[in-house]
C-alpha cells in the first residue's frame, strides 16, 4: 500500500533541506479558484491503467483521493520569491507548517515509488519547489526532481536540471546548477551543488561574483567553493580570477565575505598602471583574529619601485582603542639612493577606571622625502613634522592632570630642532561657583625640556615651573554676557646655558635662573539683538557686538629663550583672546580694547544662509605693547571673515586681514563654489605678504627657500557625476607670486555594480633645486598617468584609491555654519 503520509512528510523534508532561513517579511496572497481547481484535479490516469495488473491499484486511488480532498480544504497561498529576501517571523514554527502540493497528475507504485509530474510546485512557509517531475523512491530513501528544477526560501534561489535528496544523511545535490544569493552579493554556477544542512553549501567546478545577471566583468572560478551563510564567507580553493572569462590570476586558496561581517581571507585585489611606479598589483589580506582586534596586511608591487608590505593592526581592549600602521618598501628602485624605506604609526585613545584617560601618538618614517614618495594613512604630504607623544591623565571633579612627553621628526633639512618635553607634568585645579558668580581654578605645569641641537644657539635643555591662579565672574542673559577675568602668571626658569654661544644677539641676554611674575586682567562682553528684515523678507537678523579689554603689563623676557612658543592665527576670533603666543615663555603685554560685531541671516526654516564678521585691537598705549612690536599705530590690522550659502548651490567663505599703519592688506583667502545638480565648480585664493611671514614664522623657518615675495596661490577644481557609472574631476594650483604650477590633477573613474576602473593625470612641483625665485635650475615636476582597476562587491570596497600622488593641495569646504 503506497504510503501517501509519508510521501506528503518527505517531500516537506526535502523543502526544508534545499533551502534555509533568512529574517524578512514575507508578502503573501491567496490563490484564485482556478489554482485551487487545478491542485483538486489531479490526473490519475496512469494509476487507473496500472490497476489491471496490481492489485494495490484501488489502495493507491483511494489514497489518492484521500489527498486531493485534504489539499481541496486546505487554503493555498502563494509566495512570490524569487527573487526577494524574505524569512518567516518564527523558522521553527515554519517547519510544522503544512506542505502543499501542486501538479497535473499523480501515479505511483505501492512500496517502490510516487511521483508527481507537469508542473510541479511545493511550498511550505517561505520555501518553494518548481520542477517537471518529483518522485519518491521509497527503497533508497531519496526524492529526484527533474527537469527545470528552482528552488527558493527566500535566502538563496537555485535553478538545476536535477535535484536529488537522501533522506538518510540529509544531502541535497544539485546537478548542472546555477545560484543567487538573495540576503547578500554573489552569484554563480557549479557542475554539483551539495547542500548539507540549511546553511552550508559546496560548490564543484564553480563560480562565484558580486556582478547582477547576464553581466560577467569578473568572477572567481574555483575547483571548489564552500558558502557558509551563518558564516557569510566563501572559501575557494585553486581560484583563478577571470575578466570577460579570460583568465588573469591564480591563487592556491582565497575567502572573500559574503555579507558584512569580518572575515579572515584575501579581499580583492587591485590593478593599476602608473608612469611614475610602473605596474601596480595590490593584494590585500584581512586577518579576523579576535572579536576586539584584526590585522589587515597589503602587499603592493610595483615594477619600477618593488615590493611594498602594508599592515594595519587595530585593537579593542579596556583601556581603550588603538591602531598600529607599518609601511615597508625594501630597496627602493626608484630612488636608490634612499635605501630602505619604511614608516610606522601608533595611535591610541582611552578611558579606564573613569577618572583615568591614556593617549599616544606616534609616528616616524625613513626619510624626510618618504610622505612625498609613498602614499601613506601615516602622514601627508604636506606635512612639515610628525608628532611622537604619549600621555596620562586623571579628571575628576576639581582636578585635572597629565603626565606628557613630546618628540618631533622634522621633515625638512633645517638645523633647527624642536624641544622635546620629557615630560610635562600639568595640574589644573577648577571650583566653579566658589562663591555665587565666582569661579576660581589654577593652572600648573612643569615642563623640561631637552633638545639635540648641537650648534651652541641655544640652550641644551631647561626646566620650567609655572602657576597661574585666577578668578572670572561669569554672567550670561538671553540677551547677552559679560566675563571678567583676572590672572596671576608666576613662572621660574633654569636654563642649562653650558656651551652657548652668548655673543649671539639672540642669546646674550638669556639667564641660567629666572623668575617671572606678571599680572593679567580680562573682560569681555556680548550683547544679542534680533530682527525680522524688511529687505529680505522672512529671513531674521542678529547682531552680536563683541567688546573686550585686556591688560598685561610689560615685563622684559629677553632673559627667557622661546621653548614650546607660537604666535597664534590673528583672524577675528584672535582678537578676542587673552594670549597672542602659544605657551608662557613670552608673555605679550597689552593695554588694549578689541571690539568687533557678527551679524548672522536666518530664513525661515532657522537655516543660517549668511554670517559677517569683523573686529580690530585699538592698542590705549602702543609705547610698551611688546619688546618686539615696533608699530606706530595704536590700531591693528582689521578681521573681517563672512560665509555665505545661497539657496544650497551657491557658497562662500572669505577672510581679510588689513593693516592700516602699513596701508596693506596682511593676509587673506576666500573660496567660492557653485553646485548643480551632479556637479560643482569651486575656485580659491589665499595670499600672505612676505613682511607678515617674517613677524611670524621667519624665526623658525628659512623663508628665502619657500618664497620671495609672500604667498599668493589661485586653485580652480570642478566635477561632474555624468551618470551613474561615470565621474570626472579636476584641480589646477598657480601661484601668481613666482608664476608657477603648483600642481594639476585630472581623472576620469567608471563604476559599474561589480567593479570600478579610472584613469588619472598628475603633474605636482618637487622641488626648486637653484632656489625659490632662481631661474636656473628651474623647478622640477612629477608628471604620473595612472589607470586603476578593481572590484567592488560582497559588501566591501578595496582599493578604490585611484592615484591622485598624493596631491597636497585639494577640495577644501567652502563654508561651515552651526546650525
Amino acid at each position: 500500500m503506497l504510503n501517501i503520509p509519508r510521501t506528503w512528510l518527505a517531500l516537506s523534508i526535502t523543502t526544508a533541506l534545499w533551502v534555509t532561513n533568512v529574517q524578512a517579511e514575507t508578502s503573501v496572497q491567496e490563490n484564485s479558484l482556478q489554482d485551487q481547481d487545478s491542485v483538486s484535479n489531479v490526473d490519475l490516469s496512469d494509476s487507473q491503467t496500472q490497476a489491471t495488473d496490481n492489485p494495490t491499484a484501488e489502495t493507491h486511488s483511494e489514497s489518492a483521493a484521500e489527498l486531493t480532498a485534504l489539499l481541496s480544504a486546505a487554503k493555498e497561498q502563494t509566495f512570490d520569491l524569487t527573487s526577494q529576501c524574505l524569512a518567516p517571523e518564527d523558522p521553527d514554527k515554519e517547519q510544522s507548517e503544512p506542505t502543499h502540493v501542486e501538479a497535473d497528475s499523480l501515479s505511483g507504485v505501492n512500496g517502490a515509488e510516487a511521483t508527481y509530474s507537469g508542473n510541479v510546485e511545493v511550498t511550505q512557509g517561505t520555501k518553494r519547489v518548481n520542477a517537471d517531475t518529483v518522485t519518491l523512491y521509497q527503497e533508497q530513501n531519496t526524492i529526484v526532481a527533474k527537469g527545470n528544477v528552482k528552488m527558493t526560501n527566500g535566502q538563496i534561489k537555485t535553478v538545476s536540471e536535477k535535484a536529488t535528496t537522501n533522506l538518510d544523511n540529509d544531502v541535497t545535490t544539485l546537478d548542472m546548477a546555477n545560484y543567487q544569493l538573495l540576503c547578500q552579493n554573489g552569484r554563480g554556477d557549479a557542475k554539483v551543488i551539495r547542500v548539507s544542512g540549511k546553511q552550508y553549501y559546496e560548490l564543484q567546478d564553480g563560480s562565484i561574483t558580486s556582478c547582477p545577471e547576464e553581466d560577467d566583468s569578473w568572477r572567481l572560478v574555483s575547483s571548489s567553493i564552500q558558502i557558509d551563510q551563518d558564516a557569510e564567507e566563501a572559501t575557494l580553493y585553486n581560484p583563478r580570477f577571470e575578466i570577460q572569462k579570460v583568465p588573469v590570476f591564480y591563487l592556491p586558496w582565497l575567502t572573500v565575505p559574503i555579507g558584512d561581517s569580518r572575515k579572515t581571507g584575501f579581499l580583492y585585489p587591485t590593478v593599476a598602471y602608473g608612469t611614475s611606479d610602473g605596474a601596480e598589483l595590490e593584494v590585500p589580506i584581512y586577518w579576523n583574529l579576535a572579536p576586539n582586534y584584526d590585522l589587515e596586511t597589503t602587499f603592493k608591487y610595483m615594477s619600477e619601485r618593488g615590493l611594498q608590505s602594508d599592515a594595519k593592526f587595530r585593537y579593542l581592549s579596556g583601556w581603550g582603542t588603538g591602531q598600529i600602521d607599518a609601511q615597508y618598501l625594501a630597496n627602493d628602485q626608484k630612488y636608490p639612493e634612499l635605501g630602505d624605506r619604511w614608516g610606522v604609526g601608533y595611535t591610541h585613545n582611552g578611558i579606564f577606571d573613569r577618572n583615568w584617560k591614556l593617549n599616544i601618538d606616534y609616528a616616524k618614517v625613513s626619510d624626510i622625502y618618504y610622505f612625498r614618495d609613498i602614499s601613506s594613512g601615516i602622514g601627508e604630504r604636506e606635512d612639515g613634522q610628525l608628532t611622537q607623544q604619549g600621555s596620562v591623565s586623571y579628571r575628576n571633579e576639581h582636578w585635572d592632570t597629565r603626565l606628557l612627553v613630546r618628540d618631533f621628526q622634522l621633515l625638512s633639512t633645517t638645523d633647527n630642532l624642536p624641544y622635546r618635553m620629557l615630560p610635562q607634568l600639568s595640574a589644573h585645579y577648577f571650583y566653579p561657583d566658589l562663591v555665587k558668580n565666582l569661579d576660581f581654578d589654577v593652572i600648573s605645569h612643569v615642563t623640561h625640556f631637552d633638545t639635540q641641537d648641537e650648534r651652541g644657539v641655544k640652550p641644551s635643555q631647561a626646566t620650567r615651573l609655572h602657576i597661574e591662579p585666577g578668578f572670572t565672574i561669569p554672567l550670561n542673559t538671553t540677551w547677552g554676557s559679560w566675563e571678567t577675568e583676572s590672572r596671576l602668571m608666576g613662572t621660574y626658569y633654569h636654563q642649562d646655558l653650558w656651551g652657548v654661544d652668548l655673543s649671539r644677539e639672540d642669546t646674550r641676554h638669556l639667564d641660567t635662573n629666572v623668575s617671572r611674575f606678571i599680572p593679567e586682567f580680562r573682560s569681555l562682553g556680548t550683547l544679542y539683538f534680533e530682527r525680522n528684515t524688511e529687505i529680505l523678507k522672512g529671513y531674521t537678523q542678529t547682531l552680536e557686538p563683541k567688546i573686550q579689554y585686556l591688560y598685561v603689563p610689560y615685563e622684559d623676557q629677553s632673559n627667557i629663550y622661546n621653548y614650546d612658543t607660537t604666535l597664534l592665527q590673528t583672524d577675528y576670533y584672535g582678537l578676542f583672546r587673552a594670549r597672542k603666543y602659544s605657551g608662557v615663555d613670552k608673555i605679550a603685554a597689552a593695554n588694549q580694547l578689541s571690539y568687533g560685531a557678527t551679524t548672522r541671516f536666518y530664513d525661515s526654516n532657522y537655516k543660517e544662509r549668511m554670517n559677517l564678521s569683523f573686529g580690530q585691537i585699538y592698542y590705549i598705549n602702543s609705547n610698551k605693547t611688546s619688546n618686539t612690536d615696533t608699530s606706530d599705530s595704536n590700531y591693528s590690522a582689521w578681521a573681517i571673515e563672512s560665509d555665505f550659502n545661497f539657496n544650497d548651490y551657491l557658497f562662500y567663505h572669505g577672510g581679510i586681514q588689513y593693516d592700516i599703519s602699513d596701508e596693506e592688506v596682511q593676509q587673506a583667502d576666500s573660496t567660492i563654489e557653485f553646485r548643480q545638480g551632479a556637479g560643482y565648480i569651486q575656485a580659491n585664493y589665499r595670499y600672505v605678504t612676505r613682511n607678515y611671514l617674517d613677524k611670524t614664522v621667519g624665526e623658525s623657518i628659512n623663508l628665502d627657500t619657500i618664497t620671495t615675495d609672500g604667498i599668493s596661490q589661485v586653485g580652480l577644481l570642478g566635477g561632474y557625476k555624468i551618470n551613474r557609472n561615470w565621474n570626472v574631476n579636476a584641480q589646477y594650483f598657480h601661484d601668481t607670486t613666482e608664476d608657477i604650477m603648483l600642481e594639476a590633477l585630472a581623472r576620469v573613474t567608471y563604476t559599474s555594480d561589480c567593479w570600478y576602473a579610472g584613469i588619472t593625470y598628475t603633474d605636482q612641483l618637487r622641488s626648486w633645486p637653484g632656489g625659490v625665485g632662481a631661474p636656473s635650475p628651474g623647478p622640477e615636476y612629477e608628471e604620473n598617468i595612472s589607470f586603476n582597476i578593481g572590484i567592488i562587491g560582497f559588501g566591501t570596497n578595496f582599493g578604490t584609491d585611484y592615484g591622485d600622488g598624493g596631491n597636497a593641495l585639494g577640495y577644501g569646504r567652502p563654508f561651515y555654519l552651526n546650525n
